[in-house]
C-alpha cells in the first residue's frame, strides 16, 4: 500500500533517521515506538508529506488518502462543536452542491441529445451514487454518535468552540478525523487528551474500523489493545516486529541475547583461528592448514550486535520533609463557575504517605480541585484543609507548553534554580538525558517528551512532601514512564495523580477518586479495581432501574385492576421502598428445575444466534472489502452493478449486526 525506502533524515549533521526501508500494508495497526527524540513525529510527518526526507523515497498510491492528528496544533474558534465536525464531511457537502448545479443547468438546456447533456447526467449520476457510498445525508448519526463517544454531551454540540479547553478542542479534531475516514490515519498521542471512557471507546472504535492505523502511544495499554505490529525506530534505525507491543518487549529482549550469544561464540571461534594461524604461521608442515583457516576467515560474515540506546532516565524524588498527618482534609467543597455546578459537598481525607489517583471524565473538576488544594482557586464553598508542614510540588497538564521557547535547556533550568542546587544544573540535566550538547538545544527544538522532562526537573530543585501531579506521563516515552512511577514509588511523601493512564496507576496507587455527576466518590484499592466495580455497580444500577419499572407496573395492573373491579388497591402488594430501591422479594422468585432447564436451554439457543451472525458478519465484511477494492479501479468505478451489490452487502450487513445486537443484548440479560 505504502513503501519506503532508503530513507533518511538528516539535521545540520546529526542523522535521526538512517537509509530505513518497510512496506505499510492494508488493515495494518502499527504501533511506531520509540524513546522521545528518537524521530516517531518526524516519520509521521513524513508520511503525511508535511517533511521531506534527505534522502529516500514514500512512495504512496494516488488514491490513498492520508490523515494526521498531530500532538499539537493550532486550532480555531469561529464556530460551534457541531459545526467545527461537520467540516469533516466538506466532501459531502460538495458533492450536493455540484448535483444541485448541474441539476440547475440540466432543467435549463434542451439539447437532450447531444453529447455534452449525456456528460452531465452521466456526471450526476456517478457523484449520486458516490455520494450514497458515503452515507449522503445520513452522516450526522455517525457525527453525533462520535461526540458523544469522545465524552461530549448533547448540550455542548451548540457551544462555541472556544469555551473548551485545548484537549477538548484536540477531541474535535479527533473525531474529524475519525469522521473523515481516510485510509490511513496517523495519531500521535491521541490519548492525551482523552478520559479512560473515552479511550476504551477510540479502542472499539479502531477495532471495528477497516482503514490503517499507525499509532504513537505511551500508554501501553491502549497500543496493546489497538495495534498488531511494533515498529521500533532506534538510533536512526527501524526494527519490524509482526506483533502487539507485550508480544514485541518479548521478542526483542530474546533477539538481543541470541545475537549477543552468536557474537560472543563466533568472536571465541576467531580468537582460536587466529591463534592457530600465529602459532604455525611459520611452520612448513601446517602451510596448507594455516592458509585454509586464512580463506576461511575471510569468508566469515561478521555478526554485528544491534546497537541499544541505553540511555535512561534517572530519577530520584528529594527526601520528604515530614508534614502532618493528614495534608489534606476536604468537608463539604463545593465549586460552581457561574450557574454551572463543577462538584458538591466532596469529603474526603488524604492521610501522609497516601498515592492516590483522580480519575474521570473531562470537565468533572479533577483540575479544579487540584487548583483548590494549591489555593489557586478561593471561591469555594466548605472547607477545604492542608495539614502541618505541607509543601506541595505541582506539575501542570500543560507545564511543558508554559516553558520559553526562545531559551536554551541549561538557561531554563539556571532561570529558576536557587543556593547550592545552581552549582549542580550540568548533573541534574545529565540525568535527564540532557547531558553535554543536549544542555545548549533551544526548548523550541525539543520534542513534546524530551519538554516534559525538562519541566519535570523542577520538582527536584526542592524537596516538597505533598507531590500534586495533572497528566504527567503525557509525551513521556515508556522508558521514562516506567523510571517516573518506579520514583514515586520510592517517594516518602503524599502523591496526587490525575492520570487517565492505566497502566501507570497499576500498582502505584490504593484509592482511586471518581469525578462524575456533580460528585467526587472514593474507591478503596488500585484503578483495574475501580475500573470492575464501576461495571458490575453499573450494571446493578441498571437492573434495579428495571426492577423498579417492573414493580410499579405490578403496582399500576393492581390498580387498574382495581378500579375496573369498583374496589380498593391491593393493600398487601408491596409498594417500592422510600429509598426509590425496590423490595427485590416481590420481583424475584427461586427458579424450578424446569425453568433452569428452560433458561439453560434458551441460553445455548442465544449462543448459537450470536456465533453465527458473528461469522456471517465476517463473511459479508469480507466481500465488501472485495467489492471496496474493486471500486478503486477504473473498470470496477464504472462498473453499475458493483454499486447495486455494494449496498446490497451493506443492507445484510446492517440486518445481520441487529440480529447479533438483539441476541447478544438478550444473552446478556439472561446471564445478568
Amino acid at each position: 500500500m505504502i513503501s519506503i525506502e532508503g530513507l533518511t533524515v538528516e539535521f545540520g549533521g546529526f542523522t535521526l533517521l538512517d537509509n530505513i526501508s518497510f512496506v505499510i500494508n492494508r488493515k495494518d495497526r502499527i504501533a511506531l515506538v520509540g524513546k522521545n527524540g528518537a524521530g516517531k513525529t518526524t516519520l509521521m510527518k513524513l508520511i503525511a508529506g508535511m517533511q521531506s526526507p534527505t534522502r529516500g523515497v514514500i512512495s504512496i498510491p494516488k488514491d490513498v488518502a492520508i490523515g494526521y492528528l498531530p500532538q499539537e496544533m493550532q486550532l480555531s474558534d469561529t464556530c460551534s462543536v457541531i459545526e467545527e465536525a461537520e467540516k469533516a464531511f466538506s466532501h459531502i457537502h460538495e458533492a450536493e452542491a455540484e448535483i444541485s448545479r448541474l441539476n440547475k443547468e440540466l432543467s435549463e438546456r434542451e439539447d437532450y441529445e447531444s453529447d455534452d447533456y449525456q456528460k452531465i447526467i452521466e456526471r450526476m449520476t456517478m457523484l449520486s451514487e458516490h455520494l450514497h457510498l458515503l452515507g449522503g445525508a445520513n452522516y450526522q448519526a455517525e457525527l453525533e454518535r462520535t461526540l458523544l463517544g469522545l465524552g461530549f454531551t448533547r448540550d455542548d454540540f451548540t457551544r462555541p468552540t472556544s469555551e473548551f479547553s485545548g484537549g477538548w478542542r484536540m477531541r474535535i479534531e479527533l473525531a474529524k478525523l475519525l469522521l473523515r475516514r481516510p485510509d490511513v490515519m496517523l495519531l500521535d498521542e491521541p490519548t492525551n487528551h482523552l478520559d479512560i471512557e473515552s479511550i476504551q471507546w477510540l479502542e472499539t472504535f479502531i477495532a471495528a474500523s477497516p482503514d490503517v492505523f499507525i499509532i504513537v502511544s505511551h500508554d501501553r495499554a491502549f497500543i496493546n489493545n489497538t495495534t498488531r505490529r511494533t515498529l521500533e525506530i532506534e538510533l536512526g534505525h527501524v526494527y519490524d516486529y509482526k506483533v502487539k507491543y507485550d508480544d514485541y518487549v518479548e521478542l526483542r529482549r530474546e533477539r538481543r541475547e541470541q545475537q549477543q550469544r552468536a557474537f560472543e561464540n563466533q568472536q571465541k571461534m576467531l580468537a582460536d583461528t587466529e591463534a592457530f594461524i600465529e602459532r604455525f604461521r611459520y611452520k612448513a608442515t601446517k602451510a596448507v592448514q594455516v592458509q585454509s583457516r586464512i580463506k576461511q576467515l575471510d569468508k566469515i560474515e561478521r555478526i554485528e550486535v544491534d546497537e541499544e540506546d541505553n540511555a535512561t532516565l534517572r530519577l530520584k524524588f528529594p527526601p520528604a520533609p515530614r508534614s502532618g498527618s493528614y495534608p489534606v482534609i476536604i468537608e463539604n467543597l463545593s465549586k460552581r463557575y457561574g450557574e454551572h455546578l463543577v462538584f458538591a459537598n466532596a469529603t474526603f481525607t488524604i492521610n501522609r504517605g497516601d498515592k492516590v489517583a483522580f480519575v474521570g471524565k473531562n470537565g468533572e473538576g479533577k483540575t479544579t480541585l487540584v487548583k483548590c488544594i494549591m489555593g489557586e482557586i478561593t471561591d469555594y464553598t466548605g472547607v477545604l484543609t492542608l495539614g502541618h508542614n505541607v509543601k506541595i510540588g505541582y506539575f501542570a497538564q500543560n507545564q511543558a507548553q508554559l516553558l520559553d521557547e526562545n531559551k536554551t535547556v541549561f538557561e531554563t533550568i539556571d532561570y529558576v534554580a536557587q543556593g547550592d542546587v545552581r552549582t549542580k544544573i550540568r548533573d541534574i540535566l545529565g540525568a535527564f538525558m540532557f547531558g553535554g550538547e543536549a544542555s545548549d538545544k533551544k526548548v523550541r527544538v525539543l520534542s513534546g517528551g524530551e519538554k516534559s522532562r525538562l519541566a519535570m526537573i523542577r520538582l527536584l530543585l526542592e524537596p516538597v512532601n505533598l507531590l500534586i501531579l495533572d497528566e504527567p506521563t503525557n509525551h513521556l516515552d515508556m522508558r521514562s514512564k516506567d523510571v517516573l512511577k518506579s520514583a514515586l514509588l520510592d517517594f516518602d511523601g503524599t502523591v496526587i495523580v490525575v492520570s487517565h493512564d492505566r497502566e501507570f496507576l497499576d500498582g502505584l496507587v490504593t484509592k482511586v477518586y471518581e469525578f462524575g455527576n456533580k460528585r467526587v466518590r472514593e474507591h478503596l484499592g488500585g484503578i483495574y479495581e475501580f475500573l470492575e466495580h464501576k461495571k458490575i455497580e453499573s450494571l446493578r444500577e441498571l437492573e434495579l432501574g428495571e426492577c423498579k419499572v417492573i414493580a410499579l407496573n405490578k403496582e399500576e395492573i393492581a390498580s387498574q385492576k382495581a378500579r375496573n373491579d369498583g374496589e380498593r388497591p391491593n393493600r398487601f402488594l408491596k409498594p417500592v421502598r422510600s429509598d426509590n430501591k425496590p423490595d427485590m422479594s416481590d420481583i424475584i422468585e427461586p427458579l424450578t428445575y424446569e425453568q433452569r432447564k428452560e433458561q439453560a436451554r434458551r441460553r445455548r439457543q442465544l449462543q448459537k444466534a450470536a456465533d453465527e451472525a458473528e461469522l456471517q458478519i465476517a463473511a459479508i465484511e469480507e466481500q465488501i472489502t472485495a467489492i471496496e477494492t474493486l471500486l478503486t479501479t477504473p473498470e470496477g468505478a464504472s462498473d453499475a452493478s458493483l454499486y447495486i451489490r455494494y449496498e446490497q452487502l451493506k443492507s445484510e450487513l446492517s440486518d445481520v449486526m441487529d440480529k447479533w445486537a438483539e441476541a447478544s443484548e438478550a444473552l446478556e440479560k439472561l446471564e445478568n
